[in-house]
């Protein structure tokens, strides 16, 4: 019995200990969500009524709580942002302002709100303004019929149209958000900015109203007196002119068409760079100079290309085709107004037309007097026509050829069969051309030839002669004649073996391997 006594005593005391501890642990959880409470709701107390000329407090019928009509210079605080306007209707339960005439939000030192209605909610943070609302924020004023304008993220937004003034430029939308902390703009449809200097319109753009710069995420265009740019990616900073683009980018500075992967161009330096699939289009002298990299300036016009660089002279009927490892444009001053541009090309130059291939190291080609000039090593095929000497000039005439000057060792050769060559050599050369064709070639000094003779498609015999001067008479790419002047001195031999090393004359050298025969060979 005593034990049985012994154990409830236990039980007992147990039981009160046990609740105890439940109770302590209860009462610390209660203090801890308290705290958490409080912590969570610091952002959101309740509005608070600063003035108001006259307070009426009525009561809601469905709810049964009180409600204030304030009229008069009405002044409301909630959070970091005070509201003023001429009336409203305050629910402290609801934490819910309705404002009529005259609003104006202030956040912070630089944001100013305004307009004709407003509904605010406490709770969320958030306001809905509409009537002739304007959003300040320092340099930048928005003006829209309608905005809702989220407090705590600082965030406003409008989707019936709005206007944002901020420096030079003014913007217009139908769709945009501003987050006032990044300064940053959002805009959607019928996107245009309007500057003293350009229009600028798209589907989508960012714009940053700090730094002035616009973003463009979609199809977008700018048109100005001296500019007109392109791109479905990109920025331009509207301030200092400078704009980097991509996807399908292209600029027209009315001078020159660039286009190019990606184009970066400094309009007040009238400078630029561009990457990848580069082209530069002079529409006045019916050029075109493509490439993998590009640099260029407008005044005075220069510009250079490399990577797989290539200079095109556009002609209805034949253009010319010229690649290099580098190509450079410069305009040189003169007596012109504007000047004459030269053309600089060099590291392995190959050229192709239909009718006139060459190869060289490096050429110049001058717009004043539209000469082609070759050096190091220079070689030219017209027709069945080799020609090399130590340097060239092509002279053109409507962007056709008109006549060719070779300078010292001039060489011409054309093949008879895989082993006979008709060889004609002198100190200097002149060919003329009609219609992009060579018809008359002209040599000058110390002249030597050695052309075979035929009966039909058979070898009669070979001419070999020495004269002062050689005229060469030329019909569809073929020799048809050869007048030696001056004291010639010559032999008709019957058709020689072959292989007979004595039928070369000295600078000899077959060059077909390397002329370029299609477009494609200028860049091997």
């Amino acid at each position: 019995m005593a034990e049985i006594k012994l154990f409830q005593s236990l039980f007992r005391i147990f039981s009160v200990r046990h609740i105890l501890n439940v109770a302590v642990i209860l009462l610390l959880s209660f203090n801890m969500h308290s705290q958490d409470t409080q912590v969570r709701n610091q952002g959101k107390r309740k509005i608070d009524l600063i003035w108001a000329d006259e307070d009426i407090i009525e009561q809601d019928k469905k709810t049964g709580k009180d409600w204030h009509r304030l009229l008069g210079h009405v002044s409301l605080l909630h959070n970091e942002i005070s509201m003023s306007c001429d009336s409203a209707h305050f629910y402290p339960d609801k934490n819910q302002v309705t404002a009529f005439g005259k609003i104006h939000i202030e956040q912070g030192d630089t944001l100013d709100i305004s307009g004709d209605y407003l509904f605010y909610e406490g709770v969320t943070e958030k306001a809905l303004l509409t009537g002739n609302v304007e959003l300040v924020d320092k340099e930048t004023h928005l003006f829209t019929n309608s905005v809702t304008y989220d407090v705590k993220n600082k965030i406003a937004q409008y989707t019936d149209s709005g206007r944002i003034i901020n420096g030079d430029n003014t913007l217009t939308s139908k769709i945009g958000r501003y987050y006032a902390s990044r300064k940053l703009f959002y805009f959607k449809d019928d996107v245009k900015i309007v500057n003293p200097d350009y229009v600028m319109t798209a589907d989508t753009m960012d714009y940053n109203t700090e730094t002035e710069t616009a973003f463009f995420t979609g199809p977008s265009e700018m048109k100005g007196d001296s500019i007109y740019l392109y791109c479905e990616k990109g920025w331009y900073d509207t301030k200092n002119k400078v704009s980097s683009i991509w996807k399908n980018a292209f600029i027209d500075n009315r001078k020159q068409i660039i286009n190019g992967d990606s184009l970066y161009y400094d309009e007040s330096k009238g400078y630029g760079q561009s990457y990848g699939n580069i082209s530069i289009a002079d529409t006045n002298n019916h050029i075109l100079v493509k490439g993998d990299y590009a640099w260029y300036y407008k005044e005075p016009e220069r510009f250079m290309v490399t990577d797989s660089a290539v200079f095109i002279q556009i002609n209805r009927k034949d253009s010319l085709f010229m690649h290099a490892d580098t190509i450079s444009v410069i305009t040189i001053a003169d007596t012109s107004a504007d000047g004459y541009r030269l053309m600089r090309a060099y590291y392995g130059c190959r050229v192709f037309s239909k009718d006139l291939q060459g190869k060289c190291d490096s050429l110049s080609y001058s717009f004043q007097d539209s000469v082609i000039r070759l050096y190091e090593y220079p070689v030219l095929w017209s027709e069945e026509n080799q020609l090399t000497s130590d340097s060239m000039a092509i002279f053109t005439r409507n962007r056709q050829a008109d006549r060719m000057e070779l300078y010292n060792s001039a060489f011409v050769t054309s093949q008879v069969d895989t082993l006979r060559f008709n060889q004609i050599k002198g100190r200097s050369l002149i060919g003329y051309f009609k219609n992009n064709e060579l018809y008359r070639i002209n040599i000058n000094g110390n002249g030597e030839s050695i052309y075979y003779l035929l009966d039909g498609e058979n070898i009669a015999g070979v001419n070999k002669a020495t004269c002062a001067s050689i005229e060469i008479l030329v019909e569809n790419g073929k020799i048809t004649d050869i007048f030696q002047y001056q004291s010639p001195e010559g032999v008709i031999d019957p058709p020689s073996v072959p292989n007979d090393k004595t039928l070369r004359l000295a600078g000899f050298n077959w060059l077909d391997t390397i002329r370029p025969k299609q477009i494609a060979d200028i860049f091997k």
